[in-house]
């Protein structure tokens, strides 16, 4: 499953990242629109990262045995869609009080950055 949501997470910022370039740069402000090339590269970088948790959780190697290493996943999941979507949504559909749930994105990818850091160490020592 979290491979499947790591790659829809990916098409996504690739439509998304189309659909702003071609659609919406003309209709935004350049600020509104470096906001959303800011949201496309974090939802770009860490759907790769979900995608290989997801591939690597299909191993059967220590790592994917350590319950911190899913809940990395979870972490890079919700904090992409808290951090990229919240701007999206914002520039989209002209509600600049959704980036409230920004930094809470980015806080959950901080997180989820320190889960996968320390199932890495934890991994190492096993």
């Amino acid at each position: 499953m979290i491979l499947m949501i790591g790659a829809a997470l990916g098409l996504i910022s690739v439509g998304f990242g189309a659909y702003s370039e071609h659609a919406l740069r003309p209709a935004v402000t350049e600020e509104s629109f470096r906001f959303l090339m800011t949201a496309v590269r974090y939802n770009q970088v860490h759907a790769v990262i979900i995608v290989a948790i997801g591939l690597s959780l299909l191993n059967t190697g220590a790592l994917s045995q350590l319950k911190t290493f899913k809940w990395s996943a979870m972490a890079f999941i919700l904090g992409t869609v808290l951090f990229s979507f919240s701007i999206y949504f914002s520039v989209y559909l002209n509600i600049p009080s959704i980036t409230y749930l920004t930094p809470v994105g980015g806080i959950t990818l901080m997180i989820a950055w320190f889960l996968l850091l320390f199932s890495g160490y934890r991994a190492t020592k096993n």
